[in-house]
C-alpha cells in the first residue's frame, strides 16, 4: 500500500469482527512499528501484547473497575479548553452521538464501555515505558504509534487507540504483571474492520491547514 493512501484512508475503529489475529502479523506490525525514531536511538516503547483469553479476562477486569469506579471520557486538560478545541470535540462526537442515539444509546457509556472492551478486537497493545523517563519520552512514543497504527493499516488490519483505559492502570499493571516502575502511557485495539457495523462509516473531520498552521516567510 502506498504510504499517502494510508494516511488518507487510516481511521479508528469501534466495531471489529471476531476473526483472530495471527501472533506473526503482530509480530511484523510491531517489527515494522520499532522502526520509528527515538531521541538518542532509547527506543523507550514497551509493548504488552494482549490476545484470546487473557484478553477477555482483561475485559472483565477493567469492565469490572468501571463499575467501582467509572471514569469519564475527558481530553485531560489542564484547565478549561479555549472553545475552539470545543467546538472540534462536538463536531466530531455529533455524528457519533447520532448513530448511537438510533440504537438508544449514550455516547459517553459507549466510549467508556467501548474502551475497557477494546471495541471487541482479538488483540490489545499496552504501550508503556520506564517510569526513569520524563515525560518529554512520551513524543517518542507518540513517533511509535504513529508508525504503527500505518504499519496496521498497510497489514490490513484495523486500529483504535484508547486512551481511557490509563484510568485503571493499577489494574492494568496487576493483571498482567507490569513492574511498578512501569508506566502504562496508551492501549491500542487492532483486529479487522467489521465493515457491516453503521459504527464503521463513521469519521472524524479535519481542520484546513489555516486553522492550525502559521507561516512566516
Amino acid at each position: 500500500m502506498e504510504l499517502l493512501q494510508a494516511i488518507l484512508q487510516r481511521r479508528s475503529c469501534r466495531a471489529f469482527r471476531d476473526d483472530p489475529v495471527d501472533p506473526a502479523t503482530v509480530e511484523e506490525l510491531l517489527r515494522r512499528a520499532g522502526r520509528a525514531p527515538s531521541a538518542l536511538n532509547l527506543q523507550p516503547w514497551e509493548i504488552t501484547v494482549v490476545m484470546g483469553r487473557e484478553l477477555e479476562r482483561l475485559r472483565r477486569r477493567l469492565l469490572q473497575a468501571r463499575s467501582e469506579r467509572a471514569v469519564s471520557c475527558s481530553p485531560g486538560s489542564r484547565r478549561p479548553l479555549p472553545e475552539v478545541f470545543q467546538q472540534r470535540r462536538r463536531a466530531s462526537f455529533a455524528p457519533l452521538a447520532e448513530l448511537l442515539s438510533q440504537q438508544e444509546m449514550d455516547v459517553n457509556a459507549f466510549v467508556e464501555e467501548g474502551s475497557c472492551r477494546f471495541y471487541g478486537a482479538p488483540v490489545a497493545l499496552i504501550l508503556g515505558m520506564d517510569g526513569a523517563f520524563s515525560s518529554q519520552r512520551l513524543l517518542c512514543l507518540g513517533i511509535f504509534l504513529g508508525y504503527l497504527l500505518l504499519a496496521a493499516e498497510d497489514l490490513g488490519l484495523a486500529t483504535c487507540p484508547v486512551g481511557l483505559v490509563t484510568s485503571y492502570a493499577d489494574e492494568i499493571k496487576e493483571f498482567l504483571n507490569i513492574p511498578e516502575e512501569k508506566e502504562v502511557v496508551l492501549g491500542v485495539a487492532v483486529g479487522f474492520r467489521d465493515e457491516t457495523s453503521p459504527l464503521d462509516r463513521f469519521r472524524t473531520p479535519r481542520e484546513p491547514l489555516d486553522r492550525f498552521v502559521r507561516w512566516y516567510v
